[in-house]
């Protein structure tokens, strides 16, 4: 909590400063309301951080125009707001704006595309909606594939993602494959110590038990669990 008090603060104080020296509409302005806003959702603060996303939006269509990347950075931000939210109706609008404006401006092979398709798949699964879902995550990952190559941490998220779809559709095989595709590049590129290295130790751990093999599953149950011990210990040491 001390550190979120310490960070709003400063925060607020660059607030004062921009909107001081350089005006309310202006593109650096509205990035301290998106940083705010994001500070906030980190505490739940929703009525806060639609505020604060809503006014670095205003600035960014008012200044930069509907058609650039940091307005469309804007919509996709508002966009996980209404997601988390349960919103979805709103949540999609949003997410196809900043899909059309990055296809435009940035074209169709670029990391930012791929997150909007990613993030449509993912509203999309929310809901049970599996029609477009396995071709949006995989239009995410060509791009990806692409642009970052195949040893890449936002690779392994595809995967993930991917092989999620497949275990809510009982397809185990595929599923299994995926998960240990991204476990691979996680292990070797941000080391077996890491979050999203545990996440899918924890993935794997549930599609075994799904399908009967609890061996197997206790075993990487407990990998994860040593993960995340190790991630708290080091956390308590950095505090």
């Amino acid at each position: 909590q001390g550190k979120y008090r310490e960070a709003e603060e400063l925060y607020k104080k660059a607030l004062t400063i921009n909107e001081r020296i350089l005006g309310e509409d202006h593109p650096d302005t509205a990035i301290v309301y998106n940083n705010l806003a994001s500070l906030y959702k980190e505490q739940r603060h929703y009525k806060e951080v639609e505020e604060l996303y809503k006014k670095a939006l205003i600035i960014r269509e008012k200044i930069l125009g509907e058609n650039h990347p940091d307005t469309a950075s804007s919509y996709n931000n508002l966009a996980i707001l209404y997601q988390e939210q349960g919103k979805y109706r709103e949540a999609e609008e949003l997410y196809k704006k900043a899909l059309i404006i990055r296809e435009k401006i940035l074209g169709e092979n670029h990391p930012d595309t791929a997150t909007s398709y990613n993030n449509l798949a993912a509203l999309y699964q929310e809901q049970g909606k599996y029609g477009e879902v396995e071709e949006l995550y995989k239009k995410a990952l060509i791009i990806r594939k692409r642009i970052l190559g195949e040893s890449h941490p936002d690779i392994a998220t595809s995967y993930n993602n991917l092989a999620a779809l497949y275990k809510e559709q009982e397809k185990y095989g595929e599923a299994e494959e995926l998960y240990k595709k991204a476990l691979i590049i996680r292990e070797r590129i941000l080391g077996e110590n890491h979050q999203t290295t545990e996440t899918v130790y924890s993935n794997l751990a549930a599609l075994y038990k799904e399908q009967g093999q609890y061996g197997k599953a206790e075993e990487l149950h407990k990998k994860a669990l040593t993960i995340k011990e190790k991630i708290s210990e080091k956390s308590d040491l950095t505090q």
